[in-house]
């Protein structure tokens, strides 16, 4: 008898994907079987996900899924992006679209945040450093878009989760993201809810990594591959699922997580919440099964997709492969400087060549003229700066952890980039390991596969390593999105 399926849904800021483990005599394989475009929707002045699109693009993918799997579904993990929530109305269903972490409207919630507790004390209380788009910030400034603060919230994927089972939560390494959970008790700050006027009632209940949350419920209930199925919440942070689907000693290695954003980090068993850490932007964050990731997160990839989205608007578009080849072949002497990947306004969304040359001119460097022809020189002064941030990045990790760092694991997108890979070797001198792209897939299938073996008990960083390793041995089957 065959053993049954496994899914996996990835959240991401720019695609969703539904992936189906099935197990071919004996041997693990993994395709990507449904694809949904994703990106922030403006709304007036606000933007926002179309988490209404995302859900029907899910369902549609879960049916697939079950008509491709006669076997079964033994189970659904769901990961995303970390910091956005939907609030529920009193019928259980969202109250509205979420908000974008890129939306504007934190800047002043986080002033009056910080009027009443320093930024630093908050992150010696929840390790996660004070960044304007975490979901504290955003909670306090949901009564200004006239959103009841007491309506109960869900981070995104737990919403996901939610729709599937009908149990509301949030998964530990994905909470602590919200700024809002005691590096002492691993559980609400209540004391930190009370300061900030936040309703502990509406958030809710925390669980560890792993956790079966009961049976798929609903219409999908009914299709024969989901009858037993049940739902699990894997790390639903996508980056400790990445991490968690590492196959590899982690001990002396630095991980690089490159898509959207990049984070540079390393695991680590206790939190450095030091003036130097808060100082050089790093956070720390729950790892799976234990322990956690402390890294710095940066911004990356997001640059080149808005200067790509620009150039495409003006009739000048560019296939990234192309754009990435043809920048390795630029005269690097004509490269006219580097940027300040952190600047804020290489965080915004629209007008990014105007952006990029307002930062280069704005720190002493030439402009790039931005016509025709000149698309890969700014591609890889994009390159040129990430690396070289890679490398002040795992600079100060050396010294905070007091370990040296002897090599990198790179996982996501940034894994099919063999220019930036070059890059980021040639600026940190140190060799770098080429992981999965979808490390997270990998890292949601492997919690599953251990939380069903725990049968109850607690997943361990043990148990989802032995898996990781199995299913990066898997044979590749493709995709059909």
């Amino acid at each position: 008898m065959q053993e049954p399926a496994r899914v996996a849904i990835d959240l991401g800021a720019e695609s969703c994907r539904v992936s189906l483990l099935r197990w071919i005599d004996g041997v693990p394989a993994v395709e990507v079987i449904h694809r949904i475009p994703n990106g922030p929707k403006h709304r007036g002045a606000s933007l926002h996900w179309a988490f209404g699109e995302i859900l029907a693009g899910l369902e549609e993918g879960l049916r697939k899924v079950a008509a491709l799997a006669p076997e079964g579904i033994a189970s659904i993990g769901v990961d995303s992006w970390s910091v956005d929530y939907v609030r529920l109305g009193p019928d259980g269903k969202m109250l509205r679209d979420p908000f974008c972490y890129r939306d504007e409207r934190t800047v002043k919630a986080k002033q009056a945040a910080d009027a009443i507790v320093a930024p630093f004390e908050i992150y010696r209380r929840t390790g996660a450093f004070p960044m304007g788009l975490n979901s504290v910030y955003q909670l306090m400034a949901d009564p200004e878009a006239g959103i009841d603060s007491r309506a109960p919230w869900a981070m995104l994927p737990e919403f996901v989760l939610y729709w599937l089972s009908g149990r509301r939560v949030a998964e530990y390494t994905n909470a602590t993201h919200t700024g809002l959970v005691s590096l002492k008790t691993g559980a609400w700050d209540e004391e930190l809810f009370a300061k900030l006027g936040l309703a502990l009632e509406a958030a809710p209940p925390l669980v560890p990594t792993g956790t079966v949350l009961g049976q798929v419920a609903g219409p999908l209930a009914g299709l024969d591959a989901f009858r037993s199925t049940q739902v699990i919440a894997p790390a639903t942070h996508d980056t400790a699922s990445a991490i968690a689907g590492i196959a590899a000693d982690m001990s002396a290695t630095a991980y690089i997580s490159s898509g959207t954003w990049s984070l540079v980090g390393a695991i680590t068993q206790t939190p450095v919440t030091t003036q130097h850490a808060f100082d050089a932007g790093y956070t720390n964050i729950g790892a799976a099964g234990g322990g956690l990731l402390f890294h710095s997160l940066i911004n990356s990839m997001w640059v080149l997709k808005q200067c790509m989205e620009s150039w495409a608007a003006e009739g000048r578009p560019w296939p990234i492969e192309k754009l990435v080849q043809e920048a390795a072949a630029c005269n690097v002497n004509a490269a006219t400087g580097v940027l300040d990947m952190d600047a804020p306004a290489l965080m915004l969304d629209i007008g990014m060549p105007q952006r990029i040359n307002g930062e280069l001119t704005r720190l002493g460097f030439d402009a790039i003229p931005d016509v025709a022809g000149n698309e890969p020189l700014f591609a890889r002064t994009i390159f040129e700066s990430l690396a070289l941030r890679y490398a002040s990045a795992i600079h100060n990790l050396e010294k905070m952890l007091d370990r040296k760092i002897e090599r990198i694991h790179m996982i996501g997108g940034a894994t099919r980039n063999k220019l930036l890979i070059a890059l980021t070797e040639k600026q940190t001198g140190l060799k770098v390991q080429v992981g999965e792209t979808e490390s997270a897939t990998v890292g949601s299938l492997a919690i599953q596969l251990a939380a069903s073996e725990a049968a109850g008990a607690r997943v361990t960083p043990a148990a989802i390593a032995r898996w990781a390793e199995r299913l990066c041995k898997r044979q590749e089957a493709g995709s059909r999105e």
